[in-house]
């Protein structure tokens, strides 16, 4: 009973009309942020932090909160319409929602897109309520091993699924990982393989190579070899779903979720794994493998969607019961917290109960603002579209390109977003995959940290890996991954 009396005086809290307003203007800002490629909530965030010296803390994390999950549900936008993902979380949401664009039902995936990302922020933000000291509890268990296996188990699944080849794919994931060794050694503090360049010493930045990849490598590749060609992205279908797409989205949404939310609680989880695993999964049990990678699969959209949005709601977790940021975004709202003098932790709920709660009253209001806001749009994000090739592409390299040296100012990171976008036209012409780059990037430094600090509490012995429940399931599974496919394409031919 205590539980709904804190969450109905959350309620309470975030219904009054200044917090309304900051939750509505938050999550149209998130969306915003979302839709513009280049632009994530992380650095929005920074730059607007400042705000927290004249707002009153419950509406100022609001607001935060607001631009967080906003710019999940803008991201799919982009995502499905161009092909350029606004935020990495969305990445996988490009795979089957372009080619759903491109062969006439963009209003279908956008749909799916934004009701699953309903379905899944609600689902989690209840879980949210009722599980997070039991979550936290079952995150603070896990140790550098079994955070080891579990990249690992990313690493395997994202070569293995995306592209025509699975050694392209591993050959994409290592390109990934080698970019995540440059700079500072999380452990030594040591500087390597920077080439004596001052710019690479903080590392090569997550956004950077995002954009390069996939805005400036698409719009390059589009000038170089399909500037002439009569596209049929302008070819429309329904604006929403058919009976029959309903059918085939709702238990990829349910599926999604659950895939997503306990990545979300756990250190260094993330929305990329999640989202791979979800579009593992639904390429796994679709029934209509056929449309995968050719016309574009709606449950590639629903079920990566959904674990998205469901591991960044579930971040909250970690956040405020633990103090652990999961995500980069999370880590910046946690500065925000520190500017008002609270340390988000197990004392939190006593100390800042009522801004807790109200923050997750605020989830449930900000979702059906951004189904609101998103689902009659659907239409007029369609309308995307018509746009000319010509002025469309110009508009993304803008947008990216503020977006990149709005990080740091930097010339240099112009030359080489540009530079990623040469390499991401060679990737595109010969069939490598791009997404296992990205998430070599982003993963590799923190599994070769975990790796390390595995090693030293076995003394140095692999065996760790071994000795522990959780990390051997894990690693069980990888094997089963890689050997698997292998077993039953060998079986099919004898």
């Amino acid at each position: 009973m205590e539980l709904w009396s804190d969450l109905l005086g959350g309620f309470m809290t975030a219904a009054t009309p200044i917090n309304l307003l900051w939750a509505f203007v938050g999550c149209a800002v998130g969306t915003a942020i979302g839709v513009l490629p280049g632009l994530g909530p992380a650095v929005t965030v920074a730059m607007l932090l400042p705000i927290t010296a004249q707002v009153e803390p419950t509406a100022s994390m609001i607001f935060f909160c607001g631009i967080y999950y906003g710019a999940m549900y803008g991201g799919s936008t982009t995502s499905i319409l161009l092909n350029t993902p606004g935020e990495t979380g969305t990445m996988v949401t490009a795979l089957e929602g372009f080619k759903m664009a491109k062969s006439g039902r963009a209003g279908a995936a956008l749909a799916t897109s934004a009701i699953g990302s309903f379905v899944a922020g609600t689902v989690a933000t209840v879980l949210v309520t009722l599980f997070s000291p039991v979550m936290a509890e079952f995150a603070v268990q896990l140790g550098p091993p079994e955070y080891f296996c579990l990249m690992l188990l990313a690493f395997t699944t994202v070569s293995a699924v995306l592209g025509k080849s699975r050694l392209r794919g591993l050959t994409a994931l290592f390109v990934g990982l080698a970019l995540g060794l440059v700079g500072i050694d999380q452990i030594t503090a040591q500087v390597r393989y920077t080439g004596g360049i001052p710019e690479f010493m903080d590392g090569v930045e997550v956004v950077l190579v995002a954009v390069g990849l996939f805005a400036v490598g698409e719009c390059l590749y589009n000038a170089l070899y399909e500037g002439r060609s009569v596209s049929d992205i302008n070819r429309m279908g329904k604006v929403h779903m058919t009976r029959r797409e309903w059918r085939r989205s709702w238990p990829a949404w349910l599926r999604g979720t659950a895939i997503g939310f306990p990545f979300g609680t756990i250190p260094a989880g993330g929305s990329e794994i999640p989202t791979f695993l979800s579009y593992a999964t639904e390429r796994k049990l679709s029934a209509h493998k056929e449309e995968f990678g050719t016309t574009g699969a709606i449950e590639g959209v629903a079920g990566p969607e959904a674990a998205n949005n469901s591991a960044v709601t579930a971040t909250l977790v970690p956040l405020l019961t633990l103090g652990i940021p999961t995500s980069v975004t999370a880590a910046i709202l946690l500065s925000a917290f520190q500017n008002y003098g609270l340390n988000p932790g197990p004392q939190l709920f006593q100390t800042s109960e009522g801004l807790v709660w109200a923050l997750i009253a605020s989830l449930y209001i900000g979702n059906v603002m951004l189904l609101v806001l998103n689902l009659p749009m659907v239409g007029l994000w369609v309308k995307l579209l018509k746009i000319p090739k010509a002025p469309l592409y110009a508009g993304i390299l803008i947008f990216a390109t503020v977006g990149v040296y709005g990080m740091r100012q930097s010339a240099f990171d112009l030359y080489l977003m540009l530079g990623l976008g040469l390499v991401g036209v060679v990737m595109r012409r010969f069939d490598f995959p791009t997404a296992p780059v990205i998430v070599g990037l982003i993963l590799g430094p923190l599994a070769e940290a975990q790796m390390r600090n595995a090693l030293s509490i076995g003394e140095g012995s692999w065996m760790v890996f071994l000795e522990r429940p959780m990390s051997l399931t894990l690693l069980v599974i990888v094997a089963l991954v890689l050997v698997l496919p292998r077993v039953i394409a060998w079986k099919r031919r004898a």
